[in-house]
Parts: C-alpha cells; structure tokens; sequence
C-alpha cells in the first residue's frame, strides 16, 4: 500500500484523508496516461460523491480528457462501460461498505480491471510532485445516465426467466437500489426488497451486507426462496437460503464451482480451510491470492482461472465480468436455484472450519504489524494447530484496523487464541 492507495482505491473520509482537491489531483495525474483522451466516471449515493466524482473530473478535463459521466451505478457497470465504450480508464466514486463519510476513488484499465500497483505507484508519484498536466484542448463532460441500461442488457443475456420465484434483497441504500429490481423483475421474479431509498446518508447504515441479520429476517417473513444483501457499491454479495441460513463467499464459490464444472477456482487467504477439503472431495483447486478482489482477478488472470473470490462476498465470474459483481452472482444463484427447482439448503454439503474474526482499532497498524512480539506469537498458536486450524493477522487495507483470524476445529480454541493476539495487539497500541 502506498501513500493514497490501499487494497482498493484511494478509500478515507470526505474532507479529510480525501478531500477535493485530492480527486483533482487524481484526475489530472491520470490524463497523463490517457490516450484516447476518454474516461467513464460513475458514483454511488453518498452525499460527497458529487463532490469527488466533479473534481475528479476537472482534473482530467484539464489536462484534456473528455469525462463520462453516468452517475448512480454499481462499480461492476463502470467496470463493463469502460470496455464496452472503448475509454482509457474507468473511475468509480465510492467507499464501498464503509460508513456514509467515508469516500473512495477505484480505477479500472481500458480491459475493465483494476489498476495493478504499479501504476498506483506512478500515479502516487506523479500526485505527491504535483505538476499540473494542463491542455490546448480542455477536455468535455458528457452526462449520460442512459448508458447504464447497456449493464442491465448485458446481465439480462446470460440469465434465462426466473418466473415464479421471490427475491428478498437489501440494497444498503446503494449504488444498485434501482437497477437490482429492475433486473430481477425483467426476468420475472418477484422482488421484496428493503434499504432501497438511495438515500446516501443512510448507505450501510445497519444494514446490506455489513448487517446480514436484516436479510435473514427478511426472506422468513416473505417466504423467499433467496435472500441477497449487497454492499454500497454492489460489488459484493452475500445470500441466505428460506431458512434465513446465510451463506458466506466460500459457500457461495462452492455452489457455483459444483454447478458450472470448475476444476480450479481462486480464494484467499481468508478462504476456509473446511471449504478447500470440500472442494478437494469434488475434484476442485483452490488457489489462494492475498486479501483484496484485486489479487484475485489478477491470480485468476495469470492461471486463467473463470471463477473466484473471497469470504466477504466478491464474488468474480470472469466470463461475464472483469470485477466482483453482487448482482450478476445474485442472478446466476437464482437461476441455479430456479433451473433445477432446488433449494440452497440442498446444494450445500459441507461444513466450514470455526472460524473468529476480531478487527482492532489502532493508531499505526503498520508499527504493530511489525512487532516481533507479536510475530513470536502469532508463530506460536500456528505452530499449536498445526493442520487443525490457521492464524492470520493482517493490517486493514482501507481502515485503521488489524484484523484477525482464527481457525480452528474446536470453536473453543479459535476464539481464545483471536482474543489471546486481541489483548497482545491492544496492549502494544497503548
């Protein structure tokens, strides 16, 4: 991670870590790498997405770019648009899952993917000596919300009709709020839906898949047969089945990996362990790429590899996406579910390792990461499990946080070890 990218983007609160002028920077860093001199921006419902995605594109328009603009729409349609209208780079305003006041800046290459970091190095370098990239010819802003019914169409070809089924899905006040159930309707499903006001105060606000109790909830009382809860930019997904069972993105991987026929898939290293024996019964690989979407995409891409994704719900089909796609997974698990009249409770035959997850607050995540102490212990648990479990500790790529995973067998012993490196990790913060 650099000085203005983490895992995903530029990520921070508005007016603080990312500020306009920041974007400004952005943009005018990035006309300097635009040939085409073309770039699409799209936006999620925060109230600062205005702000950011305008000052984005007056950076590029002064250094001659034309912007654009498509306004409220998921990462994964900005993704698609860049490609499919033939533009250098593709730029996303939106934090994701984080709360309201927090705000990001994702950028796609002309193919649809995400930047690698080298070149978020090159752009670092260029906005941190800021040498302001200017232009006979001004660049031109397009408004052309139009375009994002190019997406729709796109999703709407690879699923068949999903008549007679209901949909529960909380869209977290999002980027998708509108474009989920005019999806799932065209197909002719039956959607009850909540969260889908696209008020940008409340986006994630408890609830989308931050808060997967809501949907579970939900899909009870409505007698779904699924139930979806999708983050602020909808490039995550996480689902329940009538029962309100949630499935998380490994459980997701699995019922698509059986479905489809993949012998090779892509996780993380957040991955189950219990996952990989399930899927090791079924004939299936699973390759493993650091924590990030990002890092799974560019695995999938270096071992052409169709599908992957993380725990968290990214979930990459890379057949029809270049980038994890909440709703394009949600429609392929509803045509599974809708094809071959089966339950998600009937798919699923496996059981995940216990798994505890702690994330810490702290003042300098990279400081304590680098704490032999802690490394001494963090050696010692695994060394403890041996092949029963894993120990993983890892710094936040967009927040101020490290993360901690356990995994165990015994639930027991999963948990006192995360909150043994809990204590150790807030002692050295202190």
């Amino acid at each position: 991670m650099g000085m203005y990218f983490g895992t995903d983007g530029i990520r921070g609160r508005y007016y603080q870590e990312l500020s306009p002028n920041l974007a400004f920077k952005t943009g005018n860093a990035l006309a300097k790498f635009c040939f085409g001199k073309k770039v699409v921006i799209g936006k999620d419902t925060r109230l600062s997405s205005d702000v950011i995605a305008m000052s984005m594109a007056n950076g590029l328009m002064s250094g001659g770019v034309d912007v654009v603009f498509v306004g409220v729409c998921p990462t994964p349609c900005v993704a698609f648009l860049t490609k499919e209208i033939g533009c250098d780079y593709g730029v996303m305003i939106s934090a994701s899952h984080n709360p309201p006041i927090y705000n990001g800046i994702k950028i796609f290459d002309r193919f649809g993917f995400k930047i690698d970091d080298e070149f978020e190095k090159l752009l670092e370098q260029n906005m941190t000596i800021f040498k302001f990239e200017d232009n006979d010819f001004v660049g031109h802003f397009f408004y052309k919300t139009r375009l994002v019914k190019k997406y729709v169409e796109h999703l709407l070809q690879t699923i068949p009709s999903l008549e007679g089924l209901t949909v529960a899905m909380d869209l977290a006040n999002g980027a998708n709020y509108k474009i989920a159930k005019t999806a799932f309707n065209a197909l002719g499903a039956k959607v009850v839906s909540i969260n889908d006001s696209g008020n940008g105060k409340l986006i994630n606000e408890n609830c989308g898949a931050l808060y997967p109790d809501r949907i579970c909830k939900l899909t009870v009382e409505s007698g779904a047969q699924i139930g979806i809860t999708l983050d602020g930019d909808a490039d995550r997904i996480l689902v329940c089945d009538e029962n309100g069972t949630l499935y998380d993105g490994d459980k997701i991987l699995y019922i698509l990996a059986s479905h489809y026929g993949y012998d090779r898939i892509v996780g993380t290293t957040m991955s189950n362990k219990g996952f990989e024996n399930a899927l090791k019964e079924k004939g299936i690989s699973l390759l493993r790429a650091d924590v990030g979407d990002k890092y799974v995409i560019e695995k999938m891409r270096e071992f052409d590899i169709k599908l992957g994704g993380e725990p968290s719900g990214h979930i990459i089909l890379k057949d029809f996406s270049s980038t994890g796609d909440g709703l394009l997974c949600g429609l392929k698990l509803a045509s599974i579910i809708h094809e071959n009249n089966k339950k998600l409770a009937d798919i699923i035959d496996f059981t995940p390792y216990p798994q505890v997850n702690i994330n810490v607050v702290v003042t300098d995540k990279f400081r304590i990461l680098n704490n032999e102490g802690l490394t001494e212990l963090q050696l010692k648990l695994q060394k403890e499990f041996g092949k029963n479990g894993r120990v993983i500790v890892r710094a936040s790529g967009t927040e101020p946080k490290i993360r901690i995973m356990c995994e165990h067998i015994k639930q027991n012993i999963a948990q006192k070890s995360a909150e043994k490196i809990k204590d150790f990790i807030e002692n050295i913060d202190n």
